[in-house]
């Protein structure tokens, strides 16, 4: 491709970039150079072409460079950083015993982390590469067997990897490749001085990958601070919403007709998929749960009260098709990643946009464009409606005459 054909093709995928001589995006896996293991493996997991933030990041991670990775969820980032880790394992010479992890992943939430685990996995198995997945919520002592047992790749909750750092289960001698995955999140949580120190203790000679849905400042500095000479890559809008979701809003006059409207439009979604309700309190979880069950509806909760164990289980019968309806709360949501997600209801309003975004965004997953998400918003939300009118203008969504109203008041 010439400079020119190179331009047009980032600006049809709407990809932006920013650095120093950024290597040019790909159009197929083919143009990765991988070997035939990792293409078989690519083919086996049903990826035919890479998603548009893959065209231009894996080219860029394969040549080694840091990179600054502005996406958001459900774009398909995590391929794009876990098949060219993969490619840097097989560079590195074997590890010796008690030494290991070469690739460092963190992640905010322990969900996200063992999705990344998995994914991580299904790509390292065709190698005999060893992955281990470090996160609360289970035995600390299993997972210090585990990773004393030796592996290449660690994914981890910041948290539980300091931990398990200061009981010696593992080494950072031999780590060269760090990802840290919705870094913004991960701040969220108060992660920051955790990410520090763990990036204090991997050698400067690393390669450094940071993922983030959005940038603020705090984000930004890190960046400056632990990557070299980086590639930025932004895809789409930063901290808008994805255009494949469909957004309907609806103005209610008060709290007591969500449940009414719930009940009447429930059965219309199900025809169509799965539905994610998302609650702002555990109370309104439990309250939607045992409402919808007593109309035989099969649905389950998913909250901050409910340990590791019951949200696995919760979130395995939900995928395997057993409940159709899964209500949650934020914090129990974040980074949840199910394809057979149709439809998303924000029965409470989200506390911001970003938030607001991250929910609707767990539909339309990886380019399925017929995700949709339903937002209720009250009389007295005024001060949302304003940011939503222009959060859906940007996405270039129908804005109803009753949210505009309430966004004038």
């Amino acid at each position: 491709m010439s400079e020119q054909e190179v331009a047009e093709y980032r600006k049809s995928l709407a990809i932006r970039v920013s650095g120093f001589d950024v290597p040019r995006p790909v159009k197929t896996f083919e143009d990765c150079g991988f070997a035939p293991e990792l293409m078989r493996a690519i083919a086996k997991q049903g990826y035919e072409k890479p998603t548009t933030i893959q065209c231009q990041a894996l080219p860029i991670v394969l040549s080694g460079r840091d990179v600054i990775g502005i996406a958001k969820t459900g774009s398909g980032k995590t391929a794009s950083f876990v098949l060219p880790m993969i490619v840097h394992i097989m560079d590195q010479p074997e590890l010796q015993k008690e030494e290991g992890p070469i690739g460092v992943i963190c992640a905010p939430t322990r969900e996200l982390a063992h999705q990344i685990f998995l994914e991580a996995k299904k790509f390292a198995k065709a190698y005999g590469i060893r992955a281990s997945a470090v996160y609360g919520g289970m035995s600390k002592l299993d997972q210090f067997k585990e990773l004393k047992a030796g592996c290449e790749i660690v994914v981890a909750t910041p948290g539980r990897l300091i931990d398990m750092l200061k009981m010696k289960a593992l080494t950072m001698t031999r780590a060269t490749y760090l990802v840290l995955d919705e870094a913004d999140r991960m701040f969220d949580l108060g992660f920051e001085p955790q990410i520090r120190s763990i990036v204090g203790q991997i050698r400067p000679d690393r390669q450094t990958l940071l993922f983030s849905a959005t940038m603020p400042r705090k984000v930004e500095k890190l960046a400056r601070e632990i990557l070299s000479d980086p590639v930025r890559v932004t895809v789409g809008e930063v901290g808008t919403a994805n255009e494949d979701i469909t957004q309907h809003v609806h103005v209610i006059p008060s709290d007591s007709e969500k449940l009414p409207w719930l009940l009447e439009k429930l059965p219309g979604m199900i025809d169509e998929g799965d539905v994610l309700v998302f609650a702002s309190k555990k109370a309104t979880v439990d309250e939607i749960e045992s409402q919808l069950s007593g109309k035989g509806f099969k649905v389950a909760a998913l909250h901050g009260d409910k340990d590791q164990a019951s949200r696995m289980e919760i979130l395995q019968k939900f995928k395997s098709g057993i409940y159709h309806v899964l209500i949650a709360t934020d914090v129990a949501a974040r980074g949840l990643d199910i394809k057979s997600i149709k439809s998303v209801v924000n029965y409470d309003i989200a506390k911001d946009m970003d938030m607001h975004v991250h929910r609707i965004g767990r539909t339309g997953r990886a380019g399925d464009k017929d995700g949709i998400a339903y937002t209720l918003i009250t009389q007295k939300e005024a001060r949302f409606a304003g940011e939503l009118v222009n959060s859906l203008i940007a996405a270039g969504q129908n804005v109803s005459m009753e949210l505009m109203d309430l966004a004038m008041k």
